[in-house]
């Protein structure tokens, strides 16, 4: 089964766009042992409803199977680095 990976963010966030982008680098390097959502708090009432679930209070958060492990962006090699701990 494969890991997932939810990546929370807003529109104007200056640091999720460096988030998605190390997740889309995982995705590349991991293919289907992963499996990357990014999820538009901003855009979405559902996605918005997930955040405060996990009780998210900032955002990028990176949520790796419903726990969440990075607040912040986290550089590519340190998401990598996590989701291959767990393979």
């Amino acid at each position: 089964m494969a890991i997932k990976v939810e990546v929370f963010s807003t529109n104007s966030c200056p640091h999720c766009p460096a988030a998605i982008d190390a997740a889309q680098k995982a995705k590349d390097k991991l293919g289907d042992a992963i499996d990357v959502e990014v999820l538009k708090i901003d855009e979405n009432k559902d996605n918005y409803q997930r955040a405060i679930d996990y009780q998210i209070m900032a955002v990028p958060t990176i949520v790796i199977n419903g726990d969440v492990v990075f607040v912040g962006a986290p550089t590519d090699s340190e998401l990598i680095e996590k989701l291959e701990s767990m393979l």
